[in-house]
């Protein structure tokens, strides 16, 4: 059964607070992709997407990167369609190798840490070269894990956010722009 109808998601959007435009989201990707040619344009990279958040910003990155690589995704999750983290969750891929490969993985928030710590684990132990991380937000809080990130996009305070590949209880991943839940007042 699904917690929330889209009827109530769209409530939800309707009263959120916008904290970037799309057109916003839209420069930081930009700027993301820039710095990502400047370091990798030379290193025949693997692209990782992070399922299911980073679809969105790894879609939008990939046409802005002006270099050969090759792609792979995984999908590992500690939230499972709940609000809190638990245990990591492998349910599908690496399916590319990464040995003696420079490895970037494609996410669309940094919030605990845990998720994105438990898929760097996993490459290094395969045998990457190198593995570095790009978020299209950072959440600024207290993490479990001590994740360093290579390429941001924004930051966001400590609230519940969506849009551009971050649900709101499964839904509004397709919001234009980057949205926190309304606080009560």
């Amino acid at each position: 059964m699904k917690a929330i109808s889209a009827q109530q998601a769209w409530e939800v959007l309707r009263q959120a607070d916008c904290l970037y435009p799309a057109d916003a989201v839209e420069a930081a990707l930009d700027r993301m992709a820039q710095a990502i040619t400047a370091r990798l344009g030379h290193e025949d990279p693997l692209l990782v997407c992070i399922m299911t958040g980073g679809v969105v910003p790894f879609g939008k990155l990939l046409p802005r990167l002006q270099f050969p690589f090759e792609i792979d995704y995984v999908h590992a999750t500690r939230y499972a369609g709940r609000l809190q983290g638990d245990q990591l969750q492998w349910r599908a891929g690496p399916t590319q190798p990464a040995r003696d490969r420079v490895v970037l993985l494609v996410d669309d928030i940094l919030d605990e840490g845990a998720t994105l710590a438990g898929i760097e684990a996993r490459y290094r132990t395969e045998g990457a070269r190198d593995v570095l991380k790009a978020v299209l937000v950072v959440k600024q809080r207290t993490r479990i894990c001590d994740v360093s990130v290579e390429f941001v996009g924004l930051d966001v305070p400590d609230r519940y956010v969506f849009g551009y590949g971050m649900d709101y209880k499964g839904y509004l991943r397709n919001a234009h722009g980057i949205y926190a839940e309304r606080l009560p007042t």
